[in-house]
């Protein structure tokens, strides 16, 4: 499935925001894609262009903020 149809958000929104309403897997989904378009890139064209920098880092921000709060939730200060 593209990243087009997997991201169905309404423009109105930043990126940032919209990512919230993903899950993890849909999150890495979108990563993952991210780095084979690059890698292809790379290879067709011997480049290293940088497809969705700042996408790529709000992504990883929202997964480690996740993985934080799960770690909250799961062992809260007493």
């Amino acid at each position: 499935m593209s990243m087009a149809r997997r991201l169905p958000f309404s423009e109105n929104l930043s990126f940032a925001k919209q990512i919230k309403s993903l899950a993890d897997d849909e999150l890495l989904d979108i990563w993952e894609e991210t780095q084979r378009l690059e890698q292809l890139m790379l290879a067709e064209w011997d480049t290293a262009l940088e497809l969705a920098p700042e996408y790529e880092r709000l992504i990883v921000l929202e997964l480690q903020y996740r993985t934080g709060m799960r770690g909250v939730e799961r062992n809260p200060m007493e």
